[in-house]
């Protein structure tokens, strides 16, 4: 049985992120095993969706390429199921609302579970209406991720108590995207979870460099990576699987100095 908790039980974990069909979703399932085999703890999938709201330029453009690529949902459902018969790294769907309504959620999730996927995150969800997929996550044993921001003040310590899997921390205001300096004091965020509940938190949005990502393991317990992958994808198209893997291996590195 697969569990998120692994994703955390050998040190400081490296989660990267991909757009599922960009450039296709061949070339999505070579990355996800290419990607599991460099070291990826966790791996993000994300499901493509016309508005994605939390999404900067980088990522957007990968949604767009897939989605006039033709990828579905069901697509990538069946891509999940080809990847489980060998991939036993854990792995999470980040998506929107949006989609998951359009599929039907007690079809989405229940398919979710049914496939091999340990979580979703779901950004433009708020930690107030997460009831809306509650229910049915624990129902089919799936973590809801929850994100905690550095505006997120007196809201960490509600939105902890009720964590699931790991808690996604988002290094920076605004939307995804490399950043050349992340300034939100990180440690205090983690400090203010760990008081309330030991669960695993993992650092998004901005991180690119190995030196970013040994930084970021040093305050908290894993680095996440989306847009910095998607640029080498956009980069090298179907030829990326190496050069991915080359840089998921670098990271990885560097997420175990700071262990």
């Amino acid at each position: 049985m697969i569990n998120l908790a692994d994703a955390f039980a050998n040190g400081k974990a490296f989660i990267p992120f991909l757009t599922c069909g960009d450039p296709d979703l061949e070339t999505t399932e070579r990355l996800v095993c290419a990607i599991a085999e460099a070291g990826a703890d966790l791996i993000e999938l994300g499901i493509p969706f016309s508005d994605p709201t939390a999404e900067g330029p980088v990522i957007q453009d990968a949604n767009l390429r897939a989605l006039s690529g033709g990828v579905t949902t069901d697509k990538i459902f069946d891509m999940v199921r080809r990847l489980r018969r060998t991939v036993t790294v854990p792995m999470v769907f980040m998506t929107y609302a949006n989609v998951i309504y359009s599929y039907g959620a007690e079809r989405f999730l229940r398919t979710a579970a049914e496939i091999g996927m340990n979580g979703i995150i779901v950004p433009d969800v708020p930690f107030e209406e997460k009831q809306e997929f509650e229910p049915l996550c624990k129902q089919y044993g799936l973590a809801q991720i929850s994100m905690i921001a550095p505006t997120s003040h007196a809201r960490i310590r509600a939105i902890a108590q009720q964590a699931e899997g790991f808690l996604y921390c988002v290094s920076s205001l605004g939307v995804t995207g490399t950043r050349t300096n992340i300034t939100t004091d990180i440690a205090a965020m983690v400090r203010l979870v760990k008081q309330v509940k030991d669960i695993p938190c993992a650092v998004g949005f901005g991180i690119s460099t190995p030196e970013q990502a040994e930084a970021m393991c040093r305050q908290a317990d894993g680095a996440i990576v989306g847009s910095a992958i998607v640029k080498l994808i956009a980069q090298y198209g179907r030829d990326s699987v190496q050069p991915v893997a080359a840089y998921v291996r670098d990271m990885k590195q560097a997420c175990r100095r700071a262990d």
